[in-house]
């Protein structure tokens, strides 16, 4: 063999390793849930009854697809309403430089909150009913092939949901527990 056969070779078998070697994981972690999973109080809902201080979580995230343009975030809690769910956060427009909120953060400029069950645009934190067994809250972040959506203003949150999941690269979940 000679010596540029054996650096084609080389050149090769790296190019393959290169390929098989996974990208990262797309990862959505929080340190607002507690060790084991569920939020904290300073998280649920202030009004309702449920007696929470409505500070939406930390969430940091790593391991986008390159071509991420931009992110949307969601909270719905599959367990409301006998199985029909309800919206509790939904943000469109992050930018893609973004890596993480901070608890109670403000909004980056160009984002922005969607109604939530709640009918409010913005954060609406945990509330099942008392006495109910804990609800799962999922919490999913999209990374988006566009920069900025724009769902048409009488949109409900179901259906902006729907155009996330359809302009996905990729999605991480994170889903914690909340019981009152």
């Amino acid at each position: 063999m000679t010596d540029k056969t054996a650096l084609a070779a080389l050149a090769v078998l790296g190019a393959a390793a290169a390929l098989a070697t996974p990208a990262a994981a797309f990862e959505l972690a929080s340190t607002s849930l507690r060790a084991d999973g569920h939020f904290a109080a300073a998280q649920a809902y202030d009004g309702a009854g449920c007696g929470g201080a409505n500070i939406s979580p930390e969430l940091h995230w790593s391991g986008a697809p390159a071509a991420t343009r931009g992110y949307a975030l969601t909270l719905f809690d599959p367990d409301a309403r006998g199985g029909r769910g309800w919206w509790h956060w939904l943000v469109i427009g992050l930018p893609p430089t973004l890596h993480g909120l901070a608890a109670g953060a403000a909004l980056p400029a160009g984002a922005h909150a969607w109604r939530n069950s709640f009918g409010e645009a913005g954060y609406g934190g945990p509330c099942p009913p008392r006495g109910d067994a804990a609800h799962h809250y999922v919490l999913t972040l999209y990374a988006l092939r566009t920069a900025a959506l724009s769902p048409p203003p009488a949109a409900d949150a179901a259906q902006v949901a729907a155009l996330l999941q359809a302009d996905a690269l990729a999605s991480a979940r994170l889903v914690g527990r909340y019981a009152r």
